[in-house]
């Protein structure tokens, strides 16, 4: 097999922490590194020898102790059962500017001709034809965002399309599952009054929202709102890692109702069954949350996610370039071109193309 059909289909991904390393790493200044390469999971160089034509870049807000307990964190997750306490609630004062620096780094990406930012699938498949990296600019986590949605407004104008009203930890809006394996999403209340709001002006103004940290509650509180189809960026199956992240069969079910969408997430943690965040996953675990996933939403309907920048990933894996390992294994799986195609990006496109028709 030759070099460029390993790295085709080209991929489109649901879900990177990109932005975040790069704030982290220097801000608005560290943006050209992203041309040149650096020491994350993804940058043009890698992206260009694993076929990644683009993705969700995730504008989130690490909390203040995140730095400090991120070891111990992982610690924990190897030694199941565990059940991480969330960080406290953020307050839009200290979210916004975090945010709006992100977003100042992902239009300085564009600016450097890494990238565009895409308001519509037009933009995408302009993008995919002429080998552009295309980004969704996302929102894991609505801290920044009032509760009389003024601050949505102002960005989805700089080009705001996708949102997840809370990354685990609770926002006004609503709340997340924790870090805990065995378990269920079905902790805690759902959606508030403002996170109602919040549901309805997105579908009016065709953001779509992000499913994958809202607990059990706040999904069906969505379910029963929404006007889109439910998506899931990056969630994997609950019946083989029963992770309070991973979606149930219910779920699952009502996301192929609503002729939705999940992501596969690449985060050890998520796809081992036995909930341990190492790195040693097989990619066949990978394919049987495919295969899974594919069997209960169909397979117009199931995609990739990585959480580039944002997770342990598997050693088969490892960054970007990984991609070219994750589509051998799929082909000699048994997936033909067609399905490829699909997983890879069209079935993205497609659950776009309905959830944010003319905009």
């Amino acid at each position: 097999m030759g070099n460029l059909e390993i790295n085709e289909p080209m991929i489109f991904d649901g879900h990177n922490d990109v932005l975040l390393k790069l704030l982290t790493n220097g801000g608005v200044g560290a943006a050209s590194s992203f041309l040149t390469g650096d020491d994350g999971h993804l940058d043009i160089p890698r992206a260009k020898t694993g076929g990644f034509g683009g993705g969700f870049f995730a504008l989130y807000v690490p909390s203040p102790e995140d730095v400090s307990t991120e070891d111990d964190i992982f610690g924990a997750m190897n030694n199941p059962p565990y059940n991480i306490p969330l960080p406290a609630p953020l307050t839009q004062e200290y979210a916004l500017p975090i945010v709006l620096e992100e977003v100042a780094i992902l239009m300085r990406l564009q600016e450097l001709g890494a990238l565009k930012i895409c308001h519509n699938t037009d933009d995408l498949r302009s993008c995919f034809a002429n080998g552009k990296m295309a980004a969704i600019m996302h929102m894991e986590g609505a801290e920044a965002i009032d509760a009389d949605l003024q601050a949505l407004e102002v960005l989805y104008t700089a080009g705001l399309r996708s949102l997840g009203p809370v990354w685990s930890r609770p926002t006004i809006f609503g709340h997340g599952v924790p870090f805990k394996y065995p378990s269920t999403g079905d902790i805690g209340d759902g959606l508030s009054e403002a996170g109602f709001r919040l549901v309805k002006r997105c579908n009016q103004l065709g953001i779509m929202l992000d499913l994958s940290h809202l607990n059990e509650a706040g999904f069906w509180d969505i379910a029963k709102t929404t006007d889109a189809p439910l998506v899931a960026t990056h969630s994997n199956a609950h019946a083989i890692c029963p992770h309070a992240r991973n979606l149930t069969d219910k779920q699952l079910e009502a996301i192929a109702d609503s002729d939705g969408m999940v992501g596969l997430n690449y985060a050890c943690a998520f796809l081992r069954p036995d909930g341990k965040m190492q790195a040693d996953v097989a990619l066949d675990v990978m394919l049987q949350h495919l295969d899974y996933l594919i069997e209960h939403v169909g397979e117009d309907r199931v995609g990739l996610g990585s959480d580039f920048d944002g997770a342990m990933l598997p050693e088969g894996i490892a960054d970007v370039t990984g991609l070219n390992n994750l589509r051998t294994a799929m082909r000699a799986h048994g997936y033909d071109e067609a399905l490829m195609q699909k997983l890879c990006h069209k079935n993205w496109l497609r659950v776009l193309d309905k959830t944010w028709g003319g905009i």
